[in-house]
């Protein structure tokens, strides 16, 4: 069996890394309302590796999973994550927008989502706030007994960096796009302590994966929903695809 549809496996005892797979970027969000439990509880349906998901801090200090720092496209209210208090987020109706049949589906915390999480199955979070988060993080994951489950992902340097100083035995990856400056980042990944970068599956070519390979970094791709293309990136190497279609696309790359 090919080694990228291996099961999720444990690496070492002491660094919680990603095994090889398919990522379900916010849940299986091609079907169901992106960043609820009900996208989440899809993808592992459909054998999904990992799954994806974005977090902020409300203003009552509680970690909730949404994508946008103001729930206006997904809930059709306008409020401002940051600046609100959980138990108001937690009244708006995150699954309409997406079907009818999802009406109802609230804003999640986090720790309903780690807790739908099975067993060899791993989340991928994504900070999409700052390092204002991090105690709060760090709370979450050691009280849900997923730790091990966990792995960090964010496009603010800084914000990554300092998640692997806190974290520093869950794998973290620096988020981006760009191929411009792409090189000298990757040394910086590694001096930082880094597992590796999460790119945009266009900045990733053989060039990109030999200096990862050298480097001992792990690459992981987003986000993809073309067989063709994840093809392309398994035969390089690439060590996960985030996908809007877990499913699918598992089943028509192979």
């Amino acid at each position: 069996m090919n080694r990228f549809f291996a099961l999720l496996l444990m690496t070492t005892i002491s660094n919680f890394a990603l095994a090889q797979g398919y990522i379900a970027h916010r849940g299986a969000s091609h079907l169901a309302p992106e960043n609820t439990v009900a996208a989440a509880k899809l993808a592992w349906e459909q054998n999904a590796d990992a799954v994806e998901l974005d977090i902020y801090l409300t203003k009552d200090n509680r970690i909730m999973v949404m994508h946008d720092k103001n729930t206006k496209r997904t809930t059709g209210k306008s409020m401002v994550i940051s600046e609100s208090c959980s138990d108001s987020l937690r009244m708006l109706d995150a699954g309409s927008f997406k079907d009818a049949k999802y009406a109802g589906e609230r804003i999640p915390f986090l720790e309903e989502m780690i807790a739908a999480t099975p067993e060899g199955k791993q989340l991928v979070i994504e900070l999409k706030c700052g390092t204002e988060v991090l105690p709060a993080l760090k709370d979450v994951v050691a009280k849900s007994g997923k730790q091990s489950q966990c792995l960090f992902i964010a496009f603010d340097w800084n914000t990554i960096v300092d998640t692997k100083k806190q974290l520093p035995h869950n794998a973290c990856y620096w988020l981006s796009s760009k191929k411009e400056g792409l090189s000298e980042k990757m040394k910086a990944a590694k001096a930082a302590g880094l597992d590796g970068l999460d790119l945009g599956y266009k900045a990733i070519d053989e060039q990109v994966m030999q200096q990862a390979k050298e480097l001992g970094l792990d690459i992981l791709a987003w986000t993809v929903d073309d067989p063709a293309e994840a093809k392309r990136l398994t035969s390089l190497g690439v060590k996960g695809i985030t996908t809007n279609r877990p499913g699918w696309l598992k089943e028509n790359a192979k």
